[in-house]
Parts: C-alpha cells; sequence; structure tokens
C-alpha cells in the first residue's frame, strides 16, 4: 500500500522535533495546568508560581492564551495528570502542520521535488520547529495556530466543505487569537465558483450550506467563547490581554495593548533587527528579544512571486495582512525567541502564495535563499538548546 506523501512528511517532522527537543517536557505547562482545570470543573488553574505566566484576577490565575490546546490535551492529562509532557503535543501538531502543508501543496500543483523544498523551509526556515521543540505555552499556540490554519487552506483547495473549513478556522483562532482575521477570507473562498478561483464570482448554490455549515461552526464556537469568558471574567468579552497589559512592568495601566504607537517598534523588530557578533565562541548571539525575518527566513520574499489565480492569490495576501496587522500594533514582538515567532500567524498564508509561485518552477536563488534560512534557522535551535536550555 503506497503511503501518501502527506503522512511520510508529517511523521518525518513529528520525529525531528521530538529528537531536537531531546524528548524533554517544557517547565512552561500552562496548557496542562489549564486541561488539568477544566477536567476538575473551573477555569482558574493551580498556579505553582511566578514562572508561569497567568493572570492574577480576583484572587485566582487564569491563563491567557487561546484554550484550544488544553482542550487537545485533555484525554493526555486525564490519564497523566499534571506530568502530561506538553511538548509531545507540539511536535504532534508540528507534524500536524507540514503534513498539511505537503498536501496543500498537491493540492495546487506544486511538484514533489519543489513540495520537499517548501516544505524543508517551512519546518526548519521559520521558527516552527524551534517553537515546537520547545513546546512553552505561547509557542506551541503558534505550531496549533499553523496547523490548523493550514488544514484550513487544503480544504479549501480540495471539497470546500464549509463545516469543517469552519471547524479549522475555530481551533486556529482559538489557539492564536489573531487568526480570527482569517475567517472573512475564508468566507470568501467557500462562496467563490472555483477552488482556485483566477477571478472571484459568487456562486449561489454555495450560500445554504456556508449559512448552515461554516456560519453554524462559527456560532456555536462563539457561544462556547463566550461562556468560557464568563466562568473567567464574569463578562462576555475576553479581558485578558487587556487586563495583562495593564498589569505588566512593559505596558500601562490604561489603555488598549494594540496601539498605532508600536507599529515602529514592530517594523525594526520583524525587517531590521540582526543578531549580536562577538569576537568568542559562537560568535553569532541571537538577541533574546528575537531577530528579524530579514535575516531569518529571507526565502519567504518567494511569495511575492506568486501570480494566479489571480483571486487566490489575492486572498491569501489579504489573509495574510488582516492576521498580521494585531502583531505589527503589539505592545511586545513576542520577547525571550528565536527570530519573530508572530510571523507564524501569518506565514501559512505566505507559504500557500510560495507554493503558488513555485507550480511553474522553484528558481536556484529560492533555493538558495531556503538552504540559507534553514541554516539560519537551526542556528537558533542550535543555540538555545546549547546555551539556554540544556538544563531541561
Amino acid at each position: 500500500m503506497k503511503t501518501r506523501g502527506y503522512a511520510t512528511a508529517g511523521i518525518v517532522a513529528a520525529l525531528v522535533t521530538l529528537v531536537a527537543g531531546h524528548f524533554r517536557s517544557t517547565p512552561y505547562n500552562n496548557y496542562v495546568l489549564l486541561a488539568d482545570a477544566l477536567l476538575h470543573g473551573h477555569t482558574w488553574i493551580a498556579w505553582p508560581g511566578s514562572y508561569i505566566d497567568a493572570l492574577a484576577y480576583r484572587g485566582q490565575h487564569y491563563v491567557i492564551e487561546g484554550p484550544v490546546p488544553a482542550l487537545l490535551l485533555l484525554p493526555y492529562v486525564a490519564i497523566a495528570g499534571t506530568a502530561a509532557n506538553q511538548t509531545l503535543l507540539s511536535a504532534v501538531l508540528c507534524g500536524v502542520t507540514i503534513g498539511a502543508a505537503w498536501e496543500l501543496g498537491e493540492r495546487l500543483g506544486v511538484s514533489a521535488k519543489a513540495n520537499v523544498w517548501l516544505a524543508a523551509f517551512l519546518l526548519t526556515g521559520t521558527d516552527l520547529l524551534w517553537c515546537a521543540m520547545l513546546g512553552d505555552v505561547w509557542f506551541i499556540a503558534h505550531v496549533s495556530a499553523a496547523a490548523f490554519t493550514l488544514l484550513a487552506l487544503v480544504e479549501l483547495a480540495g471539497k470546500r466543505r464549509g463545516w469543517l473549513v469552519g471547524l479549522w478556522a475555530v481551533a486556529a483562532a482559538g489557539s492564536r487569537f489573531s487568526l480570527v482575521l482569517a475567517i472573512p477570507v475564508y468566507a470568501a473562498l467557500l462562496l467563490a465558483t472555483d477552488p482556485l478561483p483566477q477571478e472571484w464570482r459568487i456562486d449561489s448554490r454555495r450560500l445554504r450550506a456556508l449559512a448552515l455549515g461554516f456560519g453554524g461552526v462559527l456560532l456555536a464556537a462563539g457561544a462556547i467563547f463566550i461562556a468560557y469568558n464568563f466562568a473567567r471574567w464574569g463578562t462576555a468579552a475576553d479581558i485578558g490581554y487587556t487586563t495583562w497589559y495593564h498589569q505588566d512592568s512593559a505596558g500601562s495601566p490604561t489603555g488598549s495593548p494594540f496601539r498605532l504607537q508600536y507599529l515602529s517598534y514592530q517594523l525594526w523588530s520583524f525587517f531590521v533587527q540582526h543578531p549580536d557578533f562577538s569576537a568568542a565562541f559562537p560568535w553569532i548571539r541571537p538577541s533574546y528579544s528575537g531577530i528579524a525575518l530579514t535575516w531569518t527566513s529571507p526565502a519567504l520574499v518567494f511569495a511575492l512571486w506568486a501570480r494566479k489565480p489571480r483571486a487566490l492569490v489575492i486572498a491569501m495576501w489579504a489573509a495574510a495582512i488582516f492576521v498580521a496587522l494585531p502583531s505589527f500594533l503589539y505592545y511586545v514582538n513576542g520577547y525571550a525567541q528565536y527570530g519573530m515567532r508572530h510571523a507564524l500567524d501569518f506565514i501559512p498564508f505566505l507559504y500557500a502564495l510560495m507554493a503558488l509561485a513555485a507550480r511553474e518552477r522553484l528558481p536556484r536563488w529560492v533555493k538558495a535563499l531556503i538552504v540559507y534560512s534553514c541554516a539560519a534557522s537551526l542556528y537558533g535551535v542550535w543555540y538555545w538548546n546549547v546555551f539556554l536550555r540544556s538544563g531541561n
């Protein structure tokens, strides 16, 4: 029986992640603590100490990140309790991400050889492997969001079942809230007459399926999330990030954590910030606050070469820009990181554009940029393993 390419790619990626992370368990296992809390019938966690980022609110501590990874951990935590290894889920989700990326490439008409190059880039030329092999609360959220976003794109490039696109969209947004801004783009693509539209036209026959399937899933998820917010904050709105911002020394006692005044800092972080250089080993020392995409993942520029199908290209750019906006207006850049981890929220859409551009051919200069990106990002994996996480 012939093994599907996506299965092989996913298994390899998961194994690479486990080996890169030395099979360790992250100490920042907020999602394990949240899963344990949910199993005990409450939303506040048994807070073990200040090393766990959790919002102090009305005498308890709460995880403010999207809850989906905790929901995925429920069966595991039900068996292993708080000894469950959160990083194992991170490795599985990384495998799902690469498996879905491979399948997306096939559905978009990318050759097997080009698919290998692109999948290798996504795994080791972006922050994906670095985030996945650590598995910390902030990082597994990115991996989860990337996995479910790519699953949504795979479905949109295939049967376009509204309920399934809605389920993957909700899971992505429930991992990283910025992904909610991609939902209007998904709706538009579900209404299009063709899975790979050159010109966007509404297929009126799909309106009913969109309303009942896609819309139904979104409404159900919205109701569940409102109930979750009431259980935590006593209000329908999610006040977690704003309240954290008001308590954070890097934030402000008032106002929103998303402000235009932070744009210049974020532009510098995403496109300018470089590593430090030293005369002593290891010579290149990444800044603890990250390194710009310019230096870690320059192969992303190939997304600019996507031209057709025209409507799909426009849709992917729209989704990437919409999802990137919160990160470019946020008060911190994802501090304590290698590369720019917030970029993983919108990289799946750039990846789809790279795949569209690679359908005709993958130029040598792109391959060179992929090799460089992989080397630069793998350096970050090595550096964090040796100098920052060698003890756990």
